[in-house]
């Protein structure tokens, strides 16, 4: 019985990049995906000049762990100014908000993650995706055909990662 309690324990506190997919409905996710696919589409016969602003503005959009943080931050703010402004019941808002945000980082699950979802906000990794497929289409890493020894093709593999 220890064992599985050790083993569960380990699974909520998984370190996994896809935690909040896994607390995301099949449909949503699919919604997103779908998103990422059409706009991939679209720019696939776009010139390198649109491709080049599409990966500058996935560099700037905000990624659900950011926005979830912001949320978290300001609504604690907001408790706590309020309990030195009013009165002492203020800070149970922080102190729930602190909960979800504990919860929301063990399990990627939370409230506020579902509607942030809802919303369209994505998954560091599912930016990146789409970021990683424009770049190919762009031929940012053409230049890895012409290279055949390994260690060389390795390096300029890093390199062209780091664009």
């Amino acid at each position: 019985m220890e064992t599985a309690s050790v083993m569960t324990a380990a699974r909520t506190f998984s370190s996994t990049t896809d935690r909040v997919r896994a607390h995301t409905s099949q449909r949503l996710n699919h919604k997103i995906d779908q998103g990422s696919m059409k706009r991939i589409w679209y720019y696939a016969s776009r010139p390198k000049e649109e491709i080049s602003a599409r990966i500058d503005a996935l560099d700037a959009e905000w990624d659900l762990e950011r926005a979830v943080e912001v949320a978290y931050a300001s609504t604690t703010l907001f408790g706590v100014m309020m309990s030195a402004l009013r009165t002492r019941r203020w800070l149970t808002l922080p102190a729930v908000m602190m909960g979800c945000m504990l919860h929301h980082a063990t399990t990627g699950s939370a409230p506020t993650v579902f509607l942030f979802r809802q919303v369209g906000f994505r998954t560091r990794r599912e930016i990146e995706a789409e970021k990683y497929a424009l770049k190919m289409l762009r031929g940012d890493f053409d230049a890895l055909k012409n290279i055949s020894e390994g260690t060389h093709r390795a390096i300029e593999a890093l390199r062209l990662s780091r664009m």
